[in-house]
């Protein structure tokens, strides 16, 4: 199960978000929290190392209370419930969909099957199987194949590519089932990157989640990708299409943050100097998602992906301040960029946490001081 909890936290954020390069972390300096002139983040309330969920951005406990229930009975019923009573636009419906597909992906990676033993996430194939005709499952089935393609195969490959046509006629299938559902055109977003659609069936499918869910920031992440330079676009399209969405973005949407992540798909891959963390696309994209966080609405499923990365940012622009009172929102749940890229997250969060701490401390914090 400890390996399902890493998945999921790739899954969560890595699957909606697309697979983010490890950056290097260049120019600051490597505190780790059990060195000598780290404070212990306990002073603060925060939890410990060991004891850091990497599961996903924040915690999410039916899902986690009915993933437990199907992997152990192997009854997809459970799952099948969630989602039907999960609101169809929102965000955490598609995160669930992730979460689902990335278990069955993991079980079947563990327990490939043989002779004598039925192959891991025989629950998802009995799903569709004993109810084809459930959205939900059908959902499921695509994004489980597109993470199939993207984790057991080769880019570019003739496998890859067999896999990804497999789940683009899923996503079909998917979509007939629920016309109003916006999930199955998002799983697609992964598939348009992996086939390289042509800009014009590209701009087809994003009209088409436009239509259903306008400001679906899962969606708005995913589609981030095909526009980045290391896929079909440029940065330049890239920064494009993330401060467009950012300024018709409705009020209350986390789309404001949009170009903060476009900045760190685009960091430079050695960046010594402050003063990148000190220009002016860095500084506004920041307050960017800070306007974001302030005005988004209490318990948004995307509001944890958008504090985390907020940390990653003020901590290297030595606004510890700013970066403490992120941690004390988010602290507890380490499943998001930026820590997710790194093999061991908890222990990435906690580098840039003790960061915060004792430079909150060397400009005169203390407990006492953080407002919570």
């Amino acid at each position: 199960m400890e390996i399902l909890w890493v998945l999921m936290a790739l899954v969560m954020i890595g699957a909606v978000l697309g697979p983010y390069l490890l950056r290097r972390r260049g120019g600051i300096r490597q505190v780790h929290p059990s060195s000598p002139d780290a404070a212990d983040p306990a002073n603060y309330g925060f939890a410990r190392q060991e004891e850091l969920d990497i599961r996903m951005p924040g915690p999410d406990a039916d899902l986690l209370e009915v993933l437990d229930l199907v992997q152990r009975t192997q009854d997809w019923r459970a799952a099948s419930q969630l989602l039907a009573g999960t609101e169809v636009h929102g965000e955490q419906r598609w995160q669930r969909v992730q979460a689902f597909a990335g278990a069955a992906s993991l079980e079947l990676a563990q327990r490939p099957g043989g002779v004598s033993d039925a192959p891991g996430g025989q629950w998802l194939r009995v799903w569709r199987a004993e109810n084809p005709k459930d959205a939900g499952g059908a959902a499921v089935h695509a994004e489980f194949l597109v993470q199939q393609a993207w984790r057991t195969a080769t880019p570019g490959t003739d496998e890859f590519r067999i896999i990804l046509e497999e789940a683009k006629e899923a996503c079909g299938q998917a979509a007939l089932l629920s016309p109003g559902d916006p999930i199955p055109y998002i799983v697609e977003l992964s598939i348009a990157r992996g086939l390289a659609y042509p800009r014009a069936e590209f701009e087809q499918l994003w009209l088409k989640i436009l239509d259903r869910a306008p400001a679906h920031m899962g969606a708005h992440l995913a589609a981030l990708h095909y526009w980045c330079e290391k896929w079909h676009g440029t940065r330049e399209e890239a920064y494009s299409f993330a401060e467009a969405a950012a300024t018709r973005a409705p009020q209350g949407s986390l789309l404001a943050a949009l170009p903060l992540f476009a900045v760190y798909e685009h960091l430079p891959e050695v960046n010594l100097v402050r003063g990148f963390y000190e220009s002016e696309v860095v500084t506004k994209a920041i307050e960017g998602a800070q306007f974001a966080v302030h005005t988004a609405r209490a318990g948004d499923p995307m509001l944890a992906h958008v504090r985390h990365l907020l940390v990653f940012f003020l901590v290297r622009c030595e606004r510890w301040g700013e970066a403490m009172h992120q941690l004390v929102h988010v602290d507890g749940h380490v499943g998001a960029l930026p820590w997710t890229v790194s093999g061991d997250p908890a222990a990435d969060y906690a580098v840039y946490r003790a960061l915060a701490v004792a430079g909150y401390e060397a400009n005169g914090g203390s407990p006492a001081t953080l407002p919570h």
